[in-house]
């Protein structure tokens, strides 16, 4: 009976990696079934640190040529646009715009603390797709954003491509997935060229589209130190835009991975995978996790990769989310959670106000787009 059911196992592994092996190189959306993406991760547990680090190899290598990011286009050495500071209650909100590349400007939003330390966290909050308002203007964002600037982290949310002040392409235009990716990674370089900022204590935490960024800046930029993707890591969604899954950084010829296997690339540093019953991470607790807690286990740091999951909840960042993110990164960052909590020590969101698009908004009236702004997905793709 043993054997038979190892000649079964093998022989569903076997039918799952011929069916995928023969899918285009674009891999989007529910490319794999649930069960093909739990037999391609039960095919691929490393035996070893060595095996695991080989294979990591291979693919962040497939990422860089997916994203033609073999090389990362020169930083700009303009200064970046700060304006508008707002004084709130414990913290500061001020309109920010720089340059990823020579005329592309990365446009959001910098929350500080108004209490002053020694040294401070820097967080890079990107976020996901929603309805109006969209990203860094919805209520979920602000609220996360603002409650870690007073918890004593330096935080920026950036706009998605297209979205918010980020007006120079549409968001769904082919190579959005390598700009996103370099606005990321220029987005740490600004949080680290901001006073105070500690450089052992960066972070990225955003929500499905946001949680894809997230691993994916992780799995390129050593520099990020603690992460929380949200509601994203999957083994059989491979994100349904074009900004995730829109260049061959998955599959090449016979050359297959996932989300799990990018998201694993964080290991040996902390992450937290939230996921709900109600999406593409219903099955987290019994897939994605024990497969990443693999490999944080060839690290000796098991302990450092956390699940926490709402299987009566939906697809966002909702209260009990950020909650649980919270305390992972006051722990990993040397956060003070008391900053945010009330007597019985539950996390009041009160203080952290939303307010209105128009005073979030980085270009207008008063401060008009830069001249040098390189408008259209055309041009844009001409400089990519």
């Amino acid at each position: 009976m043993k054997t038979l059911i190892t000649i079964l196992f093998a022989s569903t592994i076997t039918l799952a990696i011929n069916s995928y092996a023969q899918k285009p190189e674009l891999c989007q959306g529910a490319y794999f079934t649930e069960a093909e993406g739990k037999a391609f991760l039960d095919s691929h547990v490393p035996a070893s640190k060595a095996a695991w680090e080989a294979r990591a190899q291979k693919i962040r290598a497939q990422i860089r040529a997916g994203m033609e990011l073999e090389t990362l286009p020169a930083r700009p050495n303009s200064a970046p646009i700060i304006h508008s500071k707002r004084v709130m209650d414990g913290y500061t909100i001020e309109n920010v715009a720089f340059e990823s590349l020579p005329g592309i400007y990365v446009t959001g939003n910098l929350y500080r603390p108004i209490k002053k330390q020694k040294s401070y966290a820097g967080i890079l909050c990107p976020h996901g797709h929603g309805e109006n308002p969209h990203g860094r203007f919805r209520e979920q964002t602000q609220k996360r954003c603002a409650t870690l600037a007073r918890m004593g982290a330096v935080v920026f949310v950036l706009d998605m491509a297209g979205q918010g002040d980020s007006k120079q392409t549409e968001h769904k235009f082919s190579k959005a997935l390598k700009l996103q990716t370099i606005n990321a990674i220029r987005g740490i370089d600004f949080l680290l060229s901001l006073p105070g900022i500690d450089p052992q204590r960066i972070a990225v935490t955003g929500e499905s589209g946001g949680g894809t960024q997230t691993f994916l800046v992780a799995a390129l930029d050593q520099r990020v130190k603690v992460t929380a993707p949200t509601v994203m890591v999957s083994a059989h969604f491979f994100g349904g835009c074009v900004c995730e899954s829109g260049m061959p950084i998955h599959k090449k010829g016979d050359y297959q991975t996932n989300n799990v296997e990018i998201a694993a690339l964080t290991a040996p540093r902390p992450m937290l995978l939230t996921s709900d019953g109600d999406d593409w991470t219903k099955n987290t607790p019994k897939v994605e996790f024990p497969f990443i807690q693999k490999i944080y286990a060839l690290y000796g740091k098991q302990s450092l990769v956390e699940n926490v999951h709402l299987p009566d909840e939906k697809h966002d960042y909702g209260p009990s989310k950020r909650k649980a993110m919270y305390a992972f990164m006051a722990k990993h960052l040397n956060l003070d959670i008391k900053e945010v909590s009330d007597a019985q020590g539950n996390v009041d969101e009160g203080p952290s106000k939303v307010l209105e698009q128009k005073d979030l908004a980085v270009f207008n009236a008063e401060h008009p787009r830069p001249a040098n702004a390189v408008m259209g997905d055309e041009a844009v793709l001409k400089l990519l």
